[in-house]
């Protein structure tokens, strides 16, 4: 058999359980036979932007990725020169803070119709809890509450949050907590309509990166932001909260993760879902942390990412006529890869996500773990 990107491609899918043409749904449809030289040449990024310009399908691309990823294909793929040049951005560049608003204006500033159709009634961007959940919006609640009852949040405790969204956590341990929040964010949208949906609580949101923050704080959350952060600032984020945190106050961090260290991402999310961001090791995290923090507890809970991402899926799916004429049809595809390749992976545990409580001296007396 002659050696063609074809070929090459078939065996690979073969590998993972999938068929070309095949009539399972997880067995992609090819439309475009320059597909297969694509893909084996610039590997992820190719698989993804193909799937945008419509030269593949699958009926169910979250099981697609559940797939590919639990069979590790990517370990077979070859080294490309945009992989390369990943690599090296994050080990030798020090992300800056202009550059840490690009995110903030790439995704989360690209309207707020489209994140109010596909979230909770609180625009929680974020993992929910689905442990006694039926909704989205239960999901969501309970997980703001869970990190309430983990940091212990008592009536008139200061709050700061790292990467606060719209407002839904630092709203709602204002709302049943009694907690007086201060939140922040790099998207301009986000802190606009936090602070106009805020009425009468004491919560406030900044236009602000967290090395710019002053002042000391009671507890400090931070939830789904850390994959923002870059490798080589992990260590000034952990000194920057360690310097805010009173000596007895708590530090939750929620984010998503990888169980082997890298320094950097699919190079197709980079390019066109989360700009300058990657998914850190419990490695990195614990070398971040070290000397600075004890570490009280760590729930593992990324099972209930597939679930929320599924949901979100199926939001903006069932009101994509109402934005159609805004977005566009190859933005349809580019989201829709986004969602279900994010549910996949996290279906297939190569991505985690994991709630973090760390102390500055260790508490006295035992941690209570909340689940």
């Amino acid at each position: 058999m002659p050696f063609t990107p074809k070929v090459v491609i078939e065996q690979l899918a073969s590998e993972a359980g999938i068929t070309i043409n095949g009539d399972r749904p997880w067995d992609i449809q090819v439309h475009n036979e320059k597909f297969y030289g694509r893909v084996l040449s610039q590997g992820s990024l190719g698989l993804g932007e193909s799937y945008m310009d419509g030269w593949w399908d699958v009926k169910e691309l979250d099981e697609f990725f559940n797939k590919v990823l639990r069979s590790r294909l990517e370990k077979q793929a070859r080294i490309n020169p945009v992989l390369v040049w990943n690599y090296l951005k994050a080990k030798l560049i020090n992300m800056p803070r202009l550059r840490a608003f690009q995110v903030g204006e790439d995704h989360y500033d690209i309207g707020n119709d489209l994140f109010k159709a596909m979230l909770d009634k609180r625009l929680t961007y974020t993992c929910g809890y689905w442990k006694n959940a039926q909704t989205l919006d239960e999901a969501q609640e309970l997980k703001l509450d869970l990190t309430c009852r983990k940091l212990g949040i008592q009536k008139g405790d200061r709050i700061l949050d790292i990467g606060s969204g719209w407002g839904s956590f630092i709203n709602f341990a204002a709302e049943r907590y009694g907690a007086q929040c201060v939140g922040i964010t790099v998207s301009k949208e986000q802190a606009d309509y936090a602070n106009a949906q805020r009425g009468d609580l004491p919560t406030e949101t900044r236009l602000q990166d967290y090395r710019d923050i002053d002042g000391t704080f009671d507890h400090i959350v931070s939830l789904g932001m850390f994959e923002h952060v870059g490798y080589k600032n992990y260590r000034l984020y952990m000194e920057k909260v360690h310097s805010m945190l009173s000596d007895d106050g708590l530090f939750l961090l929620d984010a998503g993760g990888v169980s082997t260290s890298s320094i950097g991402l699919d190079p197709w999310y980079l390019k066109y879902i989360f700009p300058n961001t990657m998914l850190p090791s419990y490695k990195q995290i614990a070398k971040a942390a070290e000397g600075l923090f004890v570490l009280e507890d760590w729930h593992s809970f990324g099972t209930h990412y597939d679930t929320t991402l599924m949901h979100w899926w199926d939001n903006f799916n069932s009101h994509w006529n109402e934005l159609r004429t805004k977005y566009g049809d190859r933005f349809y595809r580019m989201w829709k890869y986004y969602l279900l390749s994010a549910a996949g992976s996290f279906r297939a545990r190569k991505a985690q996500q994991w709630q973090i409580v760390l102390s500055k001296k260790g508490l006295l007396g035992e941690y209570t773990s909340v689940r």
